[in-house]
């Protein structure tokens, strides 16, 4: 049996490593975008979310 802190308090297991990830991204993106000037173009937006590391990533694997 697996225990979880109730949500009022203390600290939850964190299971979903894929959502953390998704997270961390956004929050990456919303930084970006909030220290440009002008809109994110499509090329930084892939900069940001490291997509061309992705893709290498997967060409490689």
């Amino acid at each position: 049996m697996r225990r979880v802190a109730p949500l009022g308090g203390g600290t939850v297991p964190v299971q979903d490593h894929v959502a953390l990830a998704e997270i961390e991204l956004c929050g990456e993106l919303i930084i970006a975008a909030s220290n440009a000037e002008e809109r994110l173009s499509l090329e930084s937006i892939d900069e940001v979310l490291r997509v061309a590391e992705t893709r290498a990533e997967s060409a490689g694997a």
